[in-house]
């Protein structure tokens, strides 16, 4: 029997209730783990949830966070939900004008800043913010009437008993990425999330307790949902990681057995793993070519000969083996989402001995629509739809007889944008269906292939259309590429803004005995191995969608210079404002 959740905050009491000795949240601190049990953690959720009450907060009100992934956003969460308020969470590496837009668009009560500087720049949002009345710090001492510690004090003196939201009512809004345009606040019942985790315990047949190592932030609906809440609901451990710089190490230490990430932290791990076999001697080389080869045919039910069980025996102990006991030795699942991960990057991470369960979802779908997990998947495709949920093909909105516009029916679809009647009408369709502005296709066995995105879509001047975002994936498997943009509306053909990886592109020119000029943007020998590359990634690419010519960017798209969201999606219109001229240029 699949357990029923009515609302988070039942679903986390019950946790408690069940797991309350068990390890929940890990932080790392002077080289070594501490972590705090569901029944200590309980204890800071209450403190929170009555300091809270005693500002003000009640029923309806908002409340919301400035803060990357950490104990007291968790602590947050949980305890504006047990008032019956919605949590709003925003990323340390947005704008401040960004969050002063999300606090007055979604009316909060009370905002935490991570730290001092934050909590000051919010402070100072405050007073062109009319319903903002409080500011919290994170990191102050209780001696400071606006910090955390104090608060907790305070919700120690008097206590506020939980209250039992109903399933229809808003746990939380979550900002949209804002790839084109102002971001919109996706109001997220609790009926949603808590549909999305019985999914998981539906779906997933997990054994002993989980560990995962987080880093895919919560603020994103993939992080929030599918890792804190629906881990937390299976009694899991949460080891929280603390810079991106240091995850590898943390792998190793915090020996994680579930890892959830979206495309470009696999591919970096892709990256760097086939950097480490190109260094090996040819033979082993082609043994771990071969290895991947066979374990690839096993995943989609191959029988193997001999010969290739001897081959994928040898490739695990030469090096499968030691790439896992650099993530811990422990990792069994890999959970991908957020966008589509290349099929050669989820095989060979397959191959390593690491099941990869790629799903798909937007914010707006809380976020599973559809996964793959245990006894049902397929390589390159996203899997099949969720318990509870359905999906619809449009073709009509695509105008192709295979493909078209992906519409999800389902007790996760969100229920509206923020204040934003117009764009709710055209997101969600009369029947509660959602369009998703994504393109696909189910096969026969009912599995979803995604191919783009429906306003990235472009034709060009023959009439052939190109969806840029799988293309763009590709060529980022080259160690040599950071980033890329492939553009061509209207155009004869495709061209593209490439940023390349500058420290392997440094190691590449002193490996050939190459100087590169001060100015990479012209280098001649860069742009050969550039043009090397594009060819090579994009080699089973259609002719109508190769890159023609190419133009090389100064600096990487970053969340910093606005060419990248909190989530690493490629801002389009930021990029092309930028470097639109250099592109037009390239049809000269």
């Amino acid at each position: 029997m699949v357990e029923r959740f009515g609302n988070l905050v039942a679903m986390f009491e019950g946790s408690v209730a069940s797991y309350g000795g068990r390890n929940l949240f890990g932080i790392r601190r002077d080289a070594a783990w501490q972590w705090l049990t569901y029944g200590e953690f309980a204890v800071v959720v209450d403190e929170v949830r009555a300091g809270l009450a005693t500002l003000g907060v009640q029923r309806g009100d908002r409340v919301a966070i400035v803060a990357d992934n950490r104990i007291e956003w968790a602590a947050g969460c949980y305890a504006t939900m047990g008032l019956g308020a919605s949590f709003v969470p925003m990323y340390e590496a947005e704008l401040a004008r960004e969050w002063e837009f999300i606090l007055a668009d979604c009316g909060a009560r009370v905002v935490f800043g991570a730290t001092r500087l934050i909590a000051e720049v919010l402070g100072e949002i405050r007073s062109r913010v009319p319903t903002l009345e409080h500011v919290i710090d994170l990191e102050g001492t209780a001696a400071d009437a606006g910090s955390l510690e104090h608060l907790r004090e305070r919700g120690r003196a008097q206590p506020r008993a939980s209250v039992q939201p109903g399933p229809d009512e808003i746990a939380g809004l979550i900002y949209t990425s804002g790839t084109t345009g102002l971001p919109k606040g996706v109001m997220l019942s609790h009926r949603n999330i808590c549909s999305n985790i019985e999914a998981i315990h539906e779906s997933f047949k997990f054994e002993g307790i989980e560990r995962s190592l987080a880093f895919l932030p919560w603020a994103h609906s993939f992080g929030q949902t599918c890792e804190l809440h629906g881990l937390v609901s299976l009694g899991s451990e949460i080891a929280i990681n603390d810079s991106i710089p240091n995850l590898i190490g943390n792998l190793a230490d915090a020996k994680p057995t579930i890892l959830f990430a979206v495309p470009r932290i696999f591919n970096r791990l892709y990256e760097g793993v086939n950097k480490q076999i190109l260094e090996k001697p040819a033979l082993v080389q082609s043994l771990v070519r071969a290895g991947i080869a066979a374990a690839t045919r096993r995943s989609r039910g191959e029988s193997l000969g001999i010969l290739d069980q001897i081959v994928l025996l040898l490739a695990d102990r030469l090096a499968f083996s030691t790439i896992r006991e650099r993530f811990g030795g422990r990792l069994n699942y890999a959970v991908s989402g957020s966008a589509a991960l290349a099929r050669e990057v989820a095989e060979f991470i397959d191959a390593l001995g690491i099941m990869v369960y790629e799903g798909y979802g937007l914010t707006e779908t809380s976020p599973m629509a559809t996964a793959n997990f245990p006894g049902s998947r397929k390589m390159g495709s996203v899997g099949r739809a969720v318990p509870g949920v359905r999906i619809e093909i449009d073709t009509a909105a695509s105008g192709d007889p295979r493909d078209g516009e992906i519409i999800v029916h389902g007790p996760n679809i969100m229920k509206g944008y923020y204040n934003r009647a117009e764009e709710t009408r055209q997101a969600l369709r009369e029947d509660g269906a959602l369009r998703t502005g994504d393109l696909g296709h189910l096969d026969d066995d009912g599995f979803l292939w995604i191919t783009g995105r429906i306003k990235e879509q472009y034709k060009l001047e023959n009439g052939k259309y190109v969806v840029p975002s799988p293309l763009e994936e590709k060529i980022k498997l080259s160690p040599y590429i950071a980033n890329v943009l492939v553009h061509g509306a209207n155009r004869p053909f495709n061209v593209a803004l490439v940023v390349p990886e500058r420290a392997a592109v440094v190691e590449w020119a002193l490996g050939k005995g190459i100087t590169l000029g001060d100015d990479l943007t012209t280098d001649p020998h860069l742009r050969q191995l550039l043009h090397e590359e594009l060819a090579r990634t994009l080699g089973p690419a259609k002719g109508f969608e190769r890159i023609e010519r190419f133009a090389i960017a100064a600096e990487d798209f970053t969340t910093e210079n606005g060419m990248l969201t909190p989530t690493m999606k490629l801002k389009r219109r930021a990029v092309l404002a930028r470097y639109g001229a250099a592109l037009d240029a390239l049809y000269g």
